[in-house]
């Protein structure tokens, strides 16, 4: 049997030879070309520049497709990048807008305690027969008797059968009295008749509580119902407890002969009220200084 030649390497198939032969002439190719297009740049420089024109043409379009497909991804990218920030400012902005709105309730609030305390503060200026002004501790909402608590007592000189009020109206008057706290029958209790008179008129009637937190307003006069929804009704200082011209209510609706009204001062809603002296007890008004005679 024969040898194999020694000058065979194994594992060196035609397809491998075909391959490094073709890669052998496309780099003369490419060396030729190179060789002419230098000539072609120094004896020709029409011809050469025709040559460029022609590769432009060529690439142009490929290089627009390149182009907008860089364009696309960047504009791809700087999308989601808005998308998110947008997303961080808005909820920047929605966070200070809730700053910005406990802000305002703060300010209402505060603007409205104000608002309340001057009128106590004027109150009690222009009422000469205030004895104490007082905290609302407690008030019964829910039950027939109507009461409520105040942190004033004896000791500031809260008796039983002074009126109390509020700068909405009237609250009603005190029937229990401690040291340092009172209770006080509201005018919403079915035990509380308190004269009034209509604001538009004059027209005289009796307040009498009904124990859900209404008031049954009763004309006194004849003539039929003088009360429309929306009227006042004041206390008309009959009787010598309330003083007159104080607020009571405000007419919700005619029910028959009688009107029934909401009072307007909720003491579920206030936080201080004046105790007062009953009105046959206030001391009379100061006469006025004489001019001296000259």
């Amino acid at each position: 049997m024969k040898a194999p030649s020694r000058n065979r390497r194994p594992g060196f198939s035609r397809r491998a030879q075909y391959g490094l032969f073709f890669s052998y002439v496309i780099a003369v190719t490419g060396i030729l070309a190179g060789l002419g297009l230098v000539v072609a740049a120094h004896f020709d420089p029409a011809g050469f520049g025709f040559i460029k024109g022609a590769a432009l043409d060529t690439t142009a379009p490929v290089s627009t497709a390149a182009r907008g497909v860089v364009r696309g991804a960047g504009n791809v990218v700087d999308g989601i990048g808005a998308y998110f920030y947008a997303g961080s400012k808005n909820a920047e902005m929605a966070r200070e807008l809730d700053r910005d709105r406990e802000a305002l309730v703060r300010a209402r609030i505060l603007a409205l305690e104000n608002e309340r305390l001057r009128r106590m503060l004027k109150l009690v200026e222009t009422r000469g027969g205030s004895i104490a002004v007082a905290r609302i501790v407690g008030s019964t909402g829910v039950s027939s008797r109507r009461y409520a608590t105040l942190d004033a007592g004896r000791a500031q000189g809260v008796q039983p059968g002074q009126p109390v009020r509020s700068p909405e109206g009237l609250v009603g008057r005190v029937v229990d009295a401690g040291a340092i706290a009172s209770r006080v029958l509201l005018i919403t209790d079915s035990a509380s008749v308190v004269p009034v008179r209509l604001a538009r008129g004059g027209a005289p009637a009796l307040a009498a509580g009904r124990g859900d937190g209404s008031i049954e307003i009763r004309p006194l006069g004849a003539g039929g119902n003088p009360f429309n929804r929306g009227d006042i009704v004041l206390t008309s200082g009959t009787g010598g407890l309330y003083p007159p011209d104080v607020p009571v209510a405000v007419i919700l609706r005619k029910e028959g002969d009688v009107a029934i009204a909401w009072p307007l001062a909720n003491p579920a809603q206030l936080d201080y009220a004046m105790v007062e002296q009953p009105f046959a007890g206030l001391p009379p008004p100061p006469e006025p200084a004489k001019a001296a005679k000259p």
